[in-house]
C-alpha cells in the first residue's frame, strides 16, 4: 500500500549568490503529528515566488523516495534528507509512471489531484550547490508530481495514499515528461494529454511543439 513517510514544510530565506541573493522556500524539513492542509497549502509551508509556485494547481509537491536511492548514486557527497528535493510529502509506493493527470487520492483526510509534472528551476541549483542540478534532474525523468487540493483536512506521516477516483485519460506524469522531452511520439499520447486535466504551461508547450 502506498503511504507517506514524511510532510515537509519550510519558509522563504534570503540565500548569498554571487553579485546578490535570492529568497527561496526550496528548503523544506519533516515536521511531525497532523498538519492542516488548505487550499493553496500547507500549514508551516510558504513560497518565495508566488508567480512560480504554489497557486491552486501546484498545492502540494510529492515527490518518491524511490529516487532516493538513485539520488544517492548520482550524488555521493549530498545528504539527502527527506525534503531535500523541496518537496512537501515524501511516499512510498506512489511513482509518476503509474499516476495519471486527473488521478484523485485520498490520504487522511485529505483529497488530491494530479495536475502536472514539475518542470525543475533554477532553485535546484541553489539547493545543491551545483550549477548543473536542474539539468541532471530533467534527464533524470524523475519528476515528481504536482497535486491540487479537491478537500482540505489533515494528513500526517504514515497515513496510507488511496487511489479516491481515475483521471478521464489514460495519460500519467511520467508520460507527460516523455511528450515534453520528445522521447515519446505518440499523437495519440499526445491527444489523450491535451484531453486531459493538464495543469501550467505544459499543454501549450506541448501543442506547440509537436505543431513546430
Amino acid at each position: 500500500m502506498a503511504h507517506l513517510l514524511s510532510v515537509n514544510v519550510g519558509t522563504p530565506r534570503e540565500v548569498p549568490l554571487p553579485g546578490g541573493s535570492v529568497g527561496t522556500a526550496i528548503w523544506k524539513s519533516p515536521v511531525a503529528g497532523r498538519v492542516a492542509l488548505r487550499r493553496h497549502n500547507l500549514d508551516g509551508d510558504r513560497q518565495a515566488d508566488l508567480r512560480v509556485h504554489g497557486g491552486p494547481w501546484k498545492a502540494v509537491y510529492l515527490y518518491p523516495s524511490e529516487h532516493y536511492s538513485y539520488w544517492a548514486g548520482e550524488l555521493p557527497d549530498a545528504e539527502l534528507p527527506h525534503g531535500a528535493f523541496g518537496e512537501n510529502l515524501t511516499s512510498a509506493g506512489l511513482l509518476e509512471d503509474a499516476v495519471r493527470i486527473g488521478d484523485r487520492f485520498r490520504i487522511g483526510s485529505v483529497v488530491l489531484q494530479a495536475t502536472q509534472p514539475r518542470m525543475p528551476c533554477y532553485k535546484l541549483n541553489v539547493r545543491f550547490d551545483r550549477a548543473d542540478m536542474v539539468r541532471r534532474f530533467w534527464a533524470s525523468g524523475r519528476s515528481g508530481i504536482y497535486f491540487s487540493v479537491v478537500e482540505e483536512g489533515e494528513i500526517g506521516a504514515g497515513d496510507e495514499i488511496e487511489q479516491a477516483g481515475p483521471g478521464p485519460e489514460e495519460i500519467t506524469v511520467a508520460d507527460v515528461v516523455r511528450l515534453f522531452k520528445g522521447e515519446e511520439t505518440d499523437p495519440e499520447k499526445l491527444r489523450r494529454a491535451m484531453r486531459s486535466p493538464l495543469h501550467g504551461s505544459w499543454k501549450e508547450e506541448l501543442d506547440g511543439r509537436f505543431r513546430g
